[in-house]
């Protein structure tokens, strides 16, 4: 059984940083694409934030967080992280980690979620 588990979310002031990880288990993710996502407040969609790949180490961010956030995986812990700065109150959300097999057309799996609250 899969099972992607996030965790590392809370409530921090504006300009501050904090690291999100996702623990993954239930399989090899050898050929694995695994993402961030986050759902904003009022928001149905998710919102594509980073993605690595399991084995290379290949990333890529979207253009509203490539300077602030950072991807990166420890393959022996199998777990990804997400390091983000200079949080903005635009980045209250639950972010979501998700794994996907590299050319596939969706993320196959998803974790529950964290909150993270950026406050004034």
């Amino acid at each position: 059984q899969v099972q992607l588990v996030e965790s590392g979310g809370g409530l921090v002031q504006a300009g501050a940083s904090l690291r999100l990880s996702c623990a993954a288990s239930g399989r090899s993710f050898s050929g694995y694409g695994m993402g961030w996502f986050r759902q904003a407040p009022g928001k149905k969609e998710r919102d594509f934030l980073a993605t690595i790949s399991w084995s290379g180490g290949f990333t890529y961010y979207a253009d509203s967080v490539k300077d602030r956030f950072t991807i990166s995986r420890d393959v022996a812990k199998k777990t990804v992280y997400l390091d983000m700065d200079s949080l903005e109150l635009e980045d209250t959300a639950i972010y979501y980690c998700a794994a996907g097999l590299i050319g596939g057309e969706q993320y196959d799996y998803w974790g529950q979620g964290t909150q993270v609250t950026v406050s004034s």
